[in-house]
């Protein structure tokens, strides 16, 4: 992933009402919860429920599956993953320690 897309991601979660859908979206799994049950469960009404959700869909956040009449959503965890590996490059990997200084080395 790259700068711009990375901006998009957090842009999408740099707001009160998307936030609280990505979260109560992660917290149910990869079943997902129906569009109706999101605004439902965050108090926000159907027309801002759904606002926020294309928001989360154009980023890359969540996925839409339709199950009879309704759409279920779900996260997609593959994009917020990409995105924090864009800011934190080297993640997973031990810090070279400088023992000299007791501190992490500065270089490569």
């Amino acid at each position: 992933m790259d700068a711009a897309g990375t901006a998009k991601v957090f842009g999408a979660l740099g707001h009160e009402g998307r936030l609280a859908i990505f979260r109560l979206l992660a917290s149910v799994g990869p079943e997902g919860v129906p569009a109706g049950e999101i605004a439902r469960r965050t108090g926000q009404i159907q027309n801002t429920t759904s606002a926020n959700l294309s928001v989360l869909a154009n980023a890359g956040l969540v996925s839409p599956r339709r199950a009879g009449r309704s759409i279920f959503y779900a996260v997609s965890a593959a994009r917020l993953d990409a995105a924090v590996a864009f800011l934190t490059p080297g993640a997973g990997q031990a810090p070279r320690v400088d023992r000299r200084k007791g501190g992490a080395a500065s270089g490569s």
